[in-house]
């Protein structure tokens, strides 16, 4: 993961009522979560929430499809890793006696 894009992704989710979006849909896993519901989950405005939702899309950390009438959201895991993958990536790369240590792209 290029700098720039752990850089959007870390700032979507520096949002108080954004990552307790993110953190409830990875919570629901594979099946994800109707908008509905996760209103009345997180008590969040309609129109808050599709704010939020969609600065957490553009930046490809959740996707939403639409089943008939109901809009659901879920968590892209793939992102969620290379996320992670990249804030570790570096860990004791400073220190001689680590080995098998990455460097971030």
């Amino acid at each position: 993961m290029k700098i720039d894009d752990a850089a959007a992704h870390l700032e979507a989710l520096g949002n108080p009522t954004r990552l307790k979006i993110y953190r409830a849909l990875v919570r629901a896993g594979d099946a994800g979560m109707p908008v509905g519901r996760l209103q009345d989950k997180l008590k969040i405005a309609p129109s808050t929430l599709s704010h939020h939702i969609k600065t957490l899309m553009v930046v490809g950390l959740i996707s939403q499809v639409r089943e008939a009438t109901t809009l659901v959201c879920h968590a892209n895991y793939d992102v969620m890793r290379g996320l992670l993958d990249f804030l570790v990536a570096e860990c004791c790369t400073g220190v001689a006696e680590c080995s098998g240590a990455k460097t971030a792209a």
